[in-house]
């Protein structure tokens, strides 16, 4: 990682607000749940347990014929992004994702690391120790230039290249689940070539410690 000239957009809300907003989300009658993000790649995402909460409870006042739903953990996230947008780092209360671009691990249309990139797989090494995270997921991205086929194939590759150089740096006890998605799921426009580099990625994900 480059620790100088980040740009911060942190979502921060106080304990008490999250509480409230958890019970906000989970009063209904009869009103549908949003559905999961469909942004996410499957397997992406880790939930804490959610609160218990007791309906009796004198606090809390219900409309006549209301009642509460399944409690659920609403989870906020802080987004960190160097300027030129090579590294990005996700942090919710569960998970912390590194999403690095292609460009700056791979050569064009290949998957093989580049000597920079062994640095910053290093840094998230150190991360994940830190952590003491034994599960990892390593997804691999294109944009959707080329065919399918192709970017599956490539994406795949990349993210193989970066599990192989955590695992020298990991204890034989982590487990890791490496896939490549192609051009799905993308987190910017694909009709821009800023948008289309930021597609071009791999992600590292995992549990935050306790």
């Amino acid at each position: 990682m480059h620790p100088t000239h980040t740009r911060r957009r942190p979502v921060h809300l106080a304990a008490t607000t999250l509480t409230a907003i958890a019970l906000l989300a989970t009063l209904s009658i009869g009103t549908a749940h949003a559905e999961d993000d469909p942004t996410q790649p499957p397997g992406s995402t880790t939930t804490s347990p959610p609160p218990t909460v007791d309906p009796d409870a004198p606090g809390l006042k219900l409309a006549d014929g209301a009642t509460l739903a399944p409690a659920r953990v609403l989870d906020i996230k802080s987004v960190v992004e160097d300027l030129g947008g090579e590294e990005r780092r996700e942090e919710t209360n569960s998970d912390m994702k590194f999403a690095l671009q292609a460009e700056v691990l791979f050569g064009k249309d290949s998957s093989k690391l580049n000597p920079d990139a062994l640095g910053r797989i290093k840094a998230i090494a150190d991360e994940i120790e830190a952590q003491k995270a034994t599960k990892i997921r390593v997804f691999g991205f294109t944009d959707n230039l080329g065919s399918y086929g192709h970017g599956k194939t490539l994406s795949k590759k990349r993210a193989d290249a970066v599990h192989d150089e955590l695992a020298k740096d990991l204890g034989s006890e982590i487990t890791f689940e490496v896939r490549g998605y192609s051009e799905d799921y993308p987190i910017a426009s694909n009709s821009t070539e800023e948008g289309r580099k930021k597609n071009r990625r791999v992600e590292v994900s995992f549990p935050r410690g306790s």
